[in-house]
């Protein structure tokens, strides 16, 4: 379907535009006896007609470049003899006003009937119920196109909104979890915190006794120290005795 910024209308509606500005023109040289302002008419009615023409090849080559791969440009068959169609109508109504112009340099009289039904030609072009149809049925089509564009991107849109959703979701719960590792850490360092203070309570307290047991060691006798042992060494058979023997 033609898109609405088709270069092809563009070229159209300035071509269109020209063969407009032709109508007046021909109508005063057909409808001028003066022979002088029919020469400088003629002049300017057939320089109208050859920018027509020149229009009309550079648009043809268009349409021959745009038939190779219709689909990249967004267009169909049906589309481009439509387009062959329009152009061949045109050149063929400006050919015949040129003949005509040009004919009726050599003899007015002999060729009237001729001018008006090249006049008659002329004004059908633009004006015609056929043209004025094609450019409804193209004007529908352009927003037929407009419309199934508005709705893909709606469509499109709507995805995107939902995509957007899934990852609010998504993005909530790996901040959950991350609140949970976080509640996690903080727990695991007070733990942590509690054994260093047990570890250097414990610590302190065995600095002591070890010191308690230096002055005591420190105080005592060698004889004493013996004495000490003994008796510890006895203690320890009577513990062993105690455990493997009753």
């Amino acid at each position: 379907m033609p898109s609405a910024q088709d270069p092809f209308y563009v070229v159209k509606a300035e071509i269109q535009e020209s063969i407009d500005k032709l109508q007046p023109t021909f109508r005063q040289w057909e409808n001028t006896p003066d022979a002088g302002d029919r020469v400088h008419l003629s002049k300017e009615v057939l320089a109208g007609c050859e920018s027509v023409e020149w229009q009309l090849d550079e648009l043809d080559k268009a349409i021959a470049v745009a038939s190779k791969d219709p689909s990249w440009y967004g267009i169909d068959e049906v589309e481009l003899e439509s387009r062959r169609r329009w152009t061949s109508s045109a050149r063929t109504q400006v050919g015949n006003v040129k003949k005509a112009v040009e004919a009726g340099k050599g003899s007015s009289t002999a060729s009237h009937a001729s001018v008006n039904a090249m006049h008659q030609e002329l004004m059908r072009l633009p004006n015609s119920r056929q043209t004025d149809t094609y450019n409804q049925y193209a004007a529908q089509d352009n927003d037929d196109f407009i419309q199934s564009e508005s709705d893909r991107q709606m469509l499109l849109i709507k995805r995107q909104d939902e995509e957007l959703d899934e990852l609010s979701l998504s993005v909530q719960r790996i901040g959950g979890v991350g609140l949970t590792i976080h509640e996690e850490l903080i727990g695991q360092e007070r733990i942590i915190d509690d054994l260093g203070s047990e570890m250097d309570g414990t610590s302190n307290r065995l600095d002591f006794v070890q010191k308690k047991v230096a002055m005591v060691m420190k105080k005592a006798s060698a004889k004493g120290q013996i004495m000490m042992i003994l008796g510890l060494f006895a203690l320890f058979i009577f513990l062993f005795i105690l455990v493997f023997f009753t």
